[in-house]
């Protein structure tokens, strides 16, 4: 199912000058998943992106999309903001491709969601910029306050967005109707919110968020189970490279 005929793209859009990250535990690639209750395509690419959050090395997530609501389901865990942020990647990247299934690795390249080769492939274009994800993003909870620590890069002034993704690890969903109906379907590191932390502008920076500031109105605190922070760039006020990235679990 799908918008637009399916591409492979690895457009890459202005890039941050940063430093090399400290040796071992910073992941590879941040992998988003576009997915939606109402695409009979996705479940096989649900369980992929199930799999991949597996691997220590990727940080992976489930944005579900609502643009298939009108097909006759619901989706009960989509976010226009979903959408939006789908649709502005294929602008930043000059492609147009928006489609379900579709897989964003480090905010450049895109892939069939439910082609693990072709995701893999994706993550080594990817990774000839050596630039992406170089920023070792630290994060913490901290006395009821989310702590995100951002290094200092030398060169000229530029700046990046921090944001803070509530997540829940698996979800449980029986759909009722649509392309799916009748099936009980499970759905993996699903973000739940996007929280903008602030700019940042090269030099290190903390950011702090109390978790009871946290905007939750469609979630209560107890249905997170960690936090992803994405340091990203963008181009003309679209999202685009991936510099910096980490997790955290909820305490």
């Amino acid at each position: 199912m799908g918008l637009s005929r399916l591409t492979f793209a690895a457009a890459f859009g202005a890039v941050l000058a940063v430093a090399n990250p400290a040796a071992g535990g910073e992941p590879k690639a941040v992998v988003e998943l576009f997915t939606s209750q109402g695409c009979s395509s996705c479940p096989p690419a649900d369980r992929l992106l199930g799999n991949l959050a597996h691997d220590p090395s990727i940080i992976a997530v489930s944005l579900p999309v609502d643009y298939w609501d009108y097909l006759g389901w619901k989706d009960t865990l989509a976010l226009k903001g979903h959408s939006k942020r789908q649709r502005a990647y294929s602008i930043a990247r000059g492609d147009g491709a928006v489609y379900t299934p579709q897989a964003v690795i480090n905010g450049v390249a895109h892939a069939l969601g439910s082609d693990q080769a072709a995701i893999k492939d994706a993550v080594a274009k990817s990774r000839d910029d050596k630039l992406a994800l170089r920023l070792a993003v630290k994060a913490a909870i901290e006395d009821g306050k989310i702590v995100v620590n951002v290094p200092a890069v030398n060169g000229e002034p530029i700046t990046a967005d921090v944001w803070l993704c509530p997540v829940t690890d698996k979800i449980e969903v029986t759909i009722q109707r649509g392309e799916n109906r009748g099936q009980n379907l499970n759905y993996y590191n699903v973000v739940r919110r996007w929280v903008k932390l602030g700019t940042w502008s090269g030099k290190a920076e903390t950011f702090t968020l109390p978790l009871s500031e946290i905007p939750n109105a469609n979630f209560t605190l107890s249905d997170i189970n960690h936090f992803v922070v994405l340091v990203q760039n963008s181009v003309d006020g679209k999202p685009s490279l991936m510099v910096g990235a980490a997790t955290v679990a909820m305490k």
